[in-house]
């Protein structure tokens, strides 16, 4: 019975955001101790305070603008959930499927949910935006996008995207 037990707790998954990203309890530890370490006064809250405080820790200045749109990225103060919430979004891309299918809908002049590889890559390495370099071309294709015949899905692409990084996250 008590090894049942074991095997649930080790496998308890916690959700976060929008995206519903999963975590697995050490990396819920590990964000917990980041989060401890940028909370400079241990209030539960990190605000622009503890900002420049961790940056001045680090022998930085940080700019108060900077500081106040890193504030603003949360909804409201930033506890440990909303932390929680924000680092998902990130590791599981913030835009929504349907964002990202529009993008490359612009792209797709015959509108037949299709994308040339060769495109799709000049997409990506676009100097306007932040265009991904040869690490994370390479990185893409590990992931295996669905490119057939030298097309690319864009739909499935998209889904690829924004349910992947979810999946590797919950793997690990």
């Amino acid at each position: 019975m008590a090894e049942k037990k074991a095997k649930k707790k080790s496998s308890k998954k916690a959700r976060s955001g929008s995206q519903g990203a999963t975590f697995d309890q050490k990396t819920i530890q590990e964000f917990k101790e980041a989060f401890g370490i940028m909370d400079q006064n241990k209030d539960g809250i990190i605000d622009k305070n503890d900002l420049k405080d961790l940056y001045a820790s680090l022998g930085q200045v940080a700019p108060d603008s900077q500081l106040d749109a890193m504030l603003k990225e949360a909804s409201g103060p930033l506890n440990f959930t909303t932390f929680l919430t924000l680092f998902g979004e990130r590791l599981t891309g913030t835009d929504p499927e349907a964002t990202i299918i529009g993008a490359f809908q612009m792209f797709d002049k015959k509108d037949c949910g299709k994308l040339k590889e060769d495109e799709l890559l000049k997409i990506l390495q676009n100097k306007r935006g932040e265009p991904l370099d040869d690490d994370e071309i390479q990185a893409m294709y590990k992931g295996k996008p669905p490119i057939e015949n030298g097309e690319v899905d864009y739909k499935a692409f998209a889904r690829l995207i924004t349910t992947g990084a979810a999946d590797e996250l919950s793997k690990a």
